[in-house]
């Protein structure tokens, strides 16, 4: 194989992709339309030391300090009831894995909970520190939300 080959391989299978996000799951649908736009005029976070995000929970070594955003993470999550896990509730803490990869000035960070059994896809805009789009729940797609998102540290995104 010649190297130009190689480059024309790589090519074709960036056609072969039919979704936007780099893990090539179901894209979240129009990540930045009004209801976000909306939605991220009015929504508001601190990212202080006081907010809950901040509790330590996890053992400080579980998140690479590689000084990049992209990575493996630990997530955790509340804010909505899933009626599949036994007892949950709005208030109580999802936790799971994720993986964050960037694209050009969007952030996508596909996650899990439920031991693995629930998938979620965040697409969302970098303004900096500050993140704007959307969440889908791959396991079940009717349900999607605006979000945003504060990055406070290569180990701490807010959301």
């Amino acid at each position: 194989m010649k190297p130009q080959d190689a480059g024309n391989r790589s090519s074709s299978v960036d056609e072969r992709r039919r979704t936007r996000n780099p893990f090539d799951v179901m894209d979240v649908p129009n990540p930045n339309d009004r209801e976000v736009l909306e939605f991220a005029a009015c929504a508001k976070l601190a990212g202080t030391s006081d907010d809950e995000n901040a509790k330590a929970w996890t053992a400080p070594g579980d998140r690479d300090q590689s000084g990049t955003i992209e990575g493996n993470w630990c997530s955790r999550w509340n804010g909505g009831a899933d009626p599949t896990i036994a007892g949950d509730a709005a208030n109580k803490w999802k936790q799971g894995q994720a993986e964050v990869k960037a694209a050009g000035n969007r952030l996508y960070l596909l996650f899990d909970w439920d031991n693995g059994a629930r998938r979620g896809l965040i697409d969302a805009h970098r303004e900096g520190t500050r993140l704007v789009g959307k969440y889908i729940n791959l396991t079940d797609p009717k349900v999607t939300r605006p979000w945003i998102g504060s990055i406070v540290s290569n180990q701490r995104i807010d959301g």
